[in-house]
């Protein structure tokens, strides 16, 4: 059979389940650690319930997946996890899903797996949707989970500090109300309010316009152009008052 012939008839079987995007919708990909938690608590010693170098990787590894090759408007990472939103002009690959999961999980993997020195693994997820509301509404769902897991992070690793096994630890955050957790902490010297930012609300990356000073190459007169960079953002704000940050982020006309 001639190459042609045989590329033809195989290569179906590669494309026939190919899912492609609606035009106008808002794509947003989440990436997870696959088996972070032994490779951050037990492989590498990773400062327990969080350590800002393993929060540095996870913002260079995003900042990474920002300049990648795609258009991004956002990006948000808390734990070991890394949301991104999608331009929703985006049409790289045709916006073929199973491209953009495959390229951001293998960008995300091989930038992370360079700064730790060893192999570390992301999976990724996409949610189509559909209005700017359902955008607004998952990146607070994100932040609000965030600061679930932080609250029951800092209980369960005073906790093991404590003594007490990983299933004493884990029943008894979990039967616990937030009032409960938050008397535990300030029991030990810990004010949950006063820890940073990051820890509780996971941090930002966007893109800002600034001024930079440059030289007119005819006048030669001092001149400042624009230009743009990514933005970090370890302070990022709750609530309404973040939904209203994000939609600042959207493109105007859409």
């Amino acid at each position: 059979m001639k190459f042609n012939d045989l590329d033809a008839r195989l290569r179906v079987f590669e494309t026939s389940h190919d899912h492609c995007a609606l035009p106008g919708l808002y794509l947003v990909a989440r990436l997870d650690g696959r088996g972070f938690t032994r490779l951050t608590k037990e492989v590498h010693p990773f400062e327990a319930p969080f350590d800002e170098r393993m929060r540095d990787y996870m913002v260079e590894t995003t900042r990474h997946l920002l300049e990648c090759g795609f258009r991004m408007v956002y990006g948000y990472t808390q734990s070991d996890e890394i949301s991104l939103l999608l331009h929703p002009d985006e049409d790289a690959f045709g916006r073929k899903l199973r491209k953009y999961l495959s390229v951001l999980a293998g960008e995300a993997s091989a930038w992370f797996s360079l700064q730790l020195g060893a192999a570390g693994v992301f999976d990724c997820r996409i949610s189509q949707l559909p209005r700017r509301e359902d955008v607004l509404d998952y990146f607070r769902w994100r932040q609000e989970d965030a600061a679930r897991n932080s609250l029951n992070a800092h209980c369960y690793w005073l906790l093991r500090k404590q003594g007490r096994t990983v299933g004493e630890a884990t029943s008894q955050v979990k039967g616990q109300s937030t009032a409960a957790k938050h008397d535990l902490l300030f029991e030990a010297g810990i004010n949950y309010n006063n820890l940073p930012a990051w820890q509780k609300r996971g941090v930002g990356l966007y893109w800002e316009d600034y001024r930079k000073p440059a030289l007119n190459p005819i006048s030669q007169l001092p001149v400042e152009t624009i230009r743009r960079r990514l933005a970090t953002n370890l302070e990022l704000p709750l609530g309404e008052a973040y939904a209203h940050f994000i939609g600042s982020l959207l493109p105007a006309a859409l």
